[in-house]
């Protein structure tokens, strides 16, 4: 069982030798088998004729980093910023709660100084739904803006993206042909024309690290499940990134953003290597979802290591505002990583959970301060018809809305023992980073590394205190694990990285584990 060696201590954590350069394509990198994507000489397959290039593994990664300003005020800054980007009618989106906020106000008062004018979507739905990306695409057509600004978190950024797109490049069918841009299978995944508007992105919350990515994730309300819109183009031309936005979020959306956030590094760390990848048709056809390569790695392990020391201290002290900050730029790490990496396994399972929590969880899951309720609390314009104390506790009955950290939380220590045997020394890495104290073993198999990062995981959501420890507790039973299977099946933009092959009988057993959970 422990036979499994760990990485070299000859090979840089990057990939590279420290004794010769033998690359990325390094089997250092860990990942399923496939062809090698270098022939005996050390050049890839390609330069050397050896296969054409449809038999060819990938030998190149890319890597797309959003122009990023962080720290603390910046958000003050986006009025001179907009201006100075020739701005001068602003679409903002933001969702009920943030247009309520002082740091929002302040903005909205350094565009007015800057000669900027601002038109207001305060609709954004919090774990947005195809039907809300289309309600603000409707307000940008009708608004014609000149460029985006979104402050909020994941669910306002990425509703910002979405309305840029569709309102710049309506699809051939209109608004109604949503899939057009949705990733395959689940849409066409149609490339978008030419590029969107300039949109300034303003994170609030420590998650999802939108602001780098090229992704904007949305509930197709007709399946049930979670999925993307994919492409570069969708990556906002800035993002400022002020920590001090952080200082007063209630805890219960600290624990959810912050479990986003090392799901985001674990799964990219450990993913199937990028060389392992088929070599497309060309070189303008690289996926974002490209798997682990050196540039991914630096984000993921600095993240791990800030996740590691500080997010206990922000899940347990909110006072903190030191662990708030450095979690907040761990956000942004891993938005960038993930970008040029991917989500794996746990995200791909939570998208069908997230669609189709039946129960009320043993804790209502209505993020706090307003954070508003998709199913049962908000009223047509958007607002919130209930209300949350400090606490995160609503002062009303509401719907089950899981956050969507949690829902990936609830899996990932079942899916990190699925896809430990594909890259074992990664787990076992992620999880000392994580801090770890290891079993002694010299080569830990995957059984202890799946199980060391399982661990890990489990610690954080027994800290932060309403995450659900298992799917039993959301309603989910041994009938429901088929339809989840088959939620998860058509999610080929995160399977594709995963660093084991994934069918139906191993999602099956991924979720049965994950069934009573791990109390």
């Amino acid at each position: 069982c422990c036979s499994t060696p760990p990485t070299s201590p000859s090979v840089h954590p990057f990939g590279f030798s420290r004794t010769g350069m033998r690359g990325p394509h390094s089997a250092s990198t860990g990942g399923r088998p496939g062809g090698p994507a270098v022939g005996a000489s050390g050049q890839p397959e390609l330069w050397t004729r050896a296969a054409p290039r449809e038999h060819c593994r990938e030998h190149a990664f890319e890597f797309d980093v959003a122009r990023t300003r962080f720290g603390r005020g910046v958000l003050a800054e986006v009025g001179a910023t907009a201006a100075s980007m020739g701005l001068r009618r602003v679409g903002i989106i933001t969702d009920s709660v943030v247009s309520e906020l002082p740091f929002f106000h302040r903005a909205l008062d350094g565009l007015t100084a800057a000669g900027v004018e601002a038109c207001v979507f305060a609709e954004a739905q919090i774990e947005p739904t195809d039907r809300s990306f289309v309600l603000a695409a409707e307000w940008a057509r009708e608004v014609r803006p000149d460029g985006f600004v979104s402050v909020g978190g994941g669910s306002a950024i990425d509703t910002a993206k979405a309305a840029n797109l569709f309102s710049t490049h309506p699809p051939p069918g209109g608004l109604g042909d949503f899939l057009h841009y949705v990733n395959a299978p689940v849409g066409e995944a149609a490339t978008p024309p030419g590029p969107l508007r300039p949109h300034i992105a303003c994170p609030t919350t420590s998650g999802t690290g939108s602001e780098g990515t090229g992704y904007a994730i949305c509930d197709i309300t007709s399946l049930g499940v979670k999925t993307a819109l994919a492409n570069r183009v969708l990556k906002p031309t800035l993002a400022l990134v002020d920590p001090l936005t952080t200082h007063h979020l209630p805890q219960s959306v600290v624990a959810a953003a912050g479990m986003d956030v090392v799901m985001h590094a674990a799964e990219s760390f450990t993913a199937r290597p990028f060389s392992a990848r088929p070599l497309g048709p060309d070189g303008s056809d690289r996926p974002l979802n490209q798997g682990q390569n050196p540039w991914s790695d630096i984000g993921c392990r600095e993240t791990l290591a800030i996740a590691g020391r500080f997010f206990a201290r922000a899940l347990t002290d909110p006072t903190d505002f030191a662990a708030r900050e450095a979690m907040h730029w761990a956000a942004t790490l891993a938005g960038t990583a993930l970008n040029n990496a991917g989500t794996a396994l746990p995200h791909g399972c939570s998208y069908p959970i997230s669609g189709g929590v039946k129960a009320s969880p043993h804790k209502r899951y209505t993020p706090a301060s307003g954070y508003s309720n998709r199913a049962g609390t908000q009223s047509a314009k958007g607002g919130a018809s209930g209300s949350s104390d400090q606490r995160g506790e609503s002062t009303e009955q509401a719907s089950s809305l899981l956050p969507h950290g949690y829902a990936v939380a609830v899996m990932a220590p079942s899916a990190f023992l699925t896809t430990a045997a594909g890259s074992p020394a990664r787990h076992h890495e992620a999880a000392m980073l994580l801090g770890s104290k290891g079993t002694g073993a010299t080569h830990p198999c995957p059984e202890e590394s799946g199980g060391l990062l399982a661990d890990e995981l489990i610690a954080l959501m027994r800290l932060a205190g309403d995450c659900p420890l298992g799917l039993r507790e959301l309603g989910f039973t041994e009938a429901d694990v088929p339809a989840m299977v088959q939620g998860t099946i058509i999610q080929q933009r995160v399977l594709s990285v995963v660093p084991v092959e994934v069918d139906e009988a191993v999602l099956s057993a991924t979720f049965r584990r994950a069934l009573d959970g791990y109390r």
